[in-house]
């Protein structure tokens, strides 16, 4: 799914300074793909609270950003990684409004509904991964 020679790039998420890198790597991305403005500011908005989750209640982990190719569209896909202990329960977290109130107050579902895939790998005492894409309209 990802275009031929192109590498995708990581960041660490140890720090605020680490959100702040990604939220602009993913900005960059997105204005590469030539999202609309909205749907960038969906996408940035949408990781910006992930990669801030990642570091909350992950503990810190890592950001990975590239454009993806499907048939003729484009779009970002961007994947947070943690070895935090995990989402015990995911129901309560998907739930629309819920909130651990240290983020934007998206939750997970916020996040959710400003992408256009979202998938997300959780276990408890393992961590972890979210990756959600947002294809170019």
């Amino acid at each position: 799914m990802n275009n031929p020679g192109e590498t995708p790039e990581e960041l660490p998420i140890a720090g605020d300074d680490d959100v702040v890198r990604v939220r602009q790597l993913v900005r960059g991305y997105a204005q590469r793909v030539k999202l609309s403005l909205v749907d960038q500011t969906k996408l940035v908005t949408a990781t910006s609270e992930l990669a801030r989750n990642t570091l909350i209640h992950g503990g810190g982990g890592s950001a990975t950003v590239a454009v993806v190719t499907q048939g003729s569209r484009q779009g970002v896909r961007a994947s947070f990684r943690d070895s935090g202990p995990g989402i015990p329960d995911l129901t309560l977290a998907l739930a629309d409004g819920w909130s651990s109130g240290s983020g934007l107050g998206l939750g997970l579902s916020g996040s959710r509904r400003l992408v256009d895939e979202f998938d997300l790998d959780t276990e408890v005492g393992r961590g972890t991964t979210v990756t959600v894409v947002k294809w170019k309209r």
